[in-house]
């Protein structure tokens, strides 16, 4: 009950302080607001689709991996939408490719030996399935770093102001010094509370985006070993 209380203080506090500032303290409060909450949305949705991708790439390869030959493959793993059914539906259809370039017409990437034509294409659908993943590391960057910034300048801002009011009062007292002066460092505070979420957020993203890519990395050198193997068994 007492908690609750407290919550109900703090927020009504708040709100107080926001009726009694001017207008630069008022846009400095609704930006760092608007900052938490697109650093909320990014990171929440963030979060939930890489819990997806582990389990569905996990069933992708499962299902390849279970396949009897690359055809059956191909079938079972078309309505797949995971970053390794990406990466196959990329590398595939370029090994087949190959194979009807080198009965035919010889194209610049057919004049590559199969090691390297493997190579190329592996990588690059790598590259082309990860690039959605950086999405959103950016802004999270940019909000944690700018973000006690504009606290900071909000607390300079009201610090001003207090002093401005305190000089035409003519008189100094603890009373009059601590209530305006703390009411502007609540903008500092502010500032961390929005930018210490956003920089835990965008370590914990990056890492998670560099464990997908090992895995990625692993699989690839699976299926370079198996798709070249497959063509000298030939």
């Amino acid at each position: 009950m007492q908690h609750n209380y407290l919550e109900v203080l703090i927020i009504m506090n708040l709100i107080h302080l926001l009726q009694q500032q001017d207008i630069v303290l008022s846009i400095s409060f609704g930006i760092l607001v608007l900052m938490s909450v697109i650093s909320w949305s990014i990171i929440l949705i963030r979060l939930i689709k890489m819990l997806g991708v582990k389990r569905s790439n996990h069933k992708t390869l499962t299902t390849f991996w279970t396949s009897t030959n690359i055809s059956e493959a191909e079938q079972n793993i078309s309505k797949d939408h995971s970053t390794v059914a990406k990466v196959l539906k990329t590398t595939l259809p370029a090994y087949h490719k190959y194979h009807q370039q080198k009965d035919g017409v010889m194209g610049l990437q057919a004049q590559l030996s199969l090691k390297d034509y493997l190579t190329l294409n592996i990588r690059n659908a790598i590259t082309q399935a990860l690039r959605p993943f950086d999405s959103g590391l950016v802004t999270l960057a940019s909000i944690g770093a700018v973000a006690p910034f504009i606290g900071l300048f909000g607390t300079v801002w009201g610090i001003f102001n207090a002093l401005m009011d305190i000089s035409q009062q003519g008189q100094v007292s603890i009373a009059t010094v601590s209530a305006p002066i703390g009411e502007a460092l609540v903008a500092t505070a502010m500032g961390l509370f929005v930018a210490i979420p956003a920089v835990l957020a965008y370590n914990a993203i990056t890492r998670l985006n560099r464990n997908l890519s090992q895995d990625l990395d692993a699989f690839a050198h699976d299926l370079y070993v198996y798709l070249l193997n497959k063509q000298e068994n030939k």
